[in-house]
């Protein structure tokens, strides 16, 4: 079974599955969207919603998080993991769009990606999900199943990234990459599926006996 034929596969499982994605992250505008992908690094989306809810109603903007300060961003995020990194990476992140952006996120990749504490994967889930631009974010759900799935070598999560737009139609991406996350959480799970119990799995590789090893990202 070759790569496209293992796609279409994939794109009805996912589609009769998910008819509708619910976003993982609840943010308020792309601003607090842009904090919560970059809260939810070596941490579960649950927790980064159960300390934003407390925060987004009354911090939504750049000017709120540089009048709070480096100390009190901490307090606010400190029961997600490395909060003092996020709190310094908040703060300057926040100062930098009100210097440079007007106070705005700006919607291009260099300019998100010149932000403090933003790389790839968060500027693509900005540009995805906050602006609507075709991007496929990898993160090492994807990255990890994307491998089981026959979809790329693993080499790295930008090998991962390019090889899966090119193994889906572009007006799909966005979907897919969301569509993908929750498959991965409640279906082809790291421990329990192994790339030989899930319908994906099974459809694309009926043969298949033996687990299959995943490299990291």
């Amino acid at each position: 079974m070759n790569t496209k034929e293992k796609s279409k596969i994939i794109i009805n499982i996912l589609n009769k599955i998910y008819p509708k994605i619910p976003i993982p992250l609840n943010y308020k505008n792309t601003f607090t969207l842009l904090i919560s992908v970059l809260l939810s690094a070596q941490c579960t989306d649950v927790n980064v919603n159960n300390v934003t809810k407390k925060i987004y109603p009354k911090y939504n903007k750049p000017e709120h998080f540089v009048k709070l300060g480096r100390k009190r961003i901490e307090n606010l995020i400190k029961k997600i993991g490395i909060f003092r990194v996020k709190a310094k990476s908040i703060f300057y992140l926040s100062k930098k769009l009100i210097e440079r952006h007007k106070g705005k996120v700006p919607k291009t990749y260099e300019e998100l990606e010149q932000l403090p504490g933003v790389g790839h994967k968060t500027a693509s889930v900005v540009m995805s999900q906050g602006f609507g631009f075709p991007a496929f974010p990898v993160d090492t759900h994807i990255h990890r199943l994307a491998q089981r799935w026959g979809l790329t070598n693993g080499k790295n999560v930008v090998q991962t990234e390019k090889d899966l737009k090119n193994a889906f139609p572009k007006k799909y991406w966005n979907r897919l990459h969301l569509q993908i996350i929750w498959y991965g959480r409640e279906y082809c799970k790291a421990r329990d599926c192994y790339g030989i119990a899930c319908k994906i799995c099974k459809s694309c590789y009926p043969n298949r006996k033996k687990p299959v090893k995943t490299k990291k990202a």
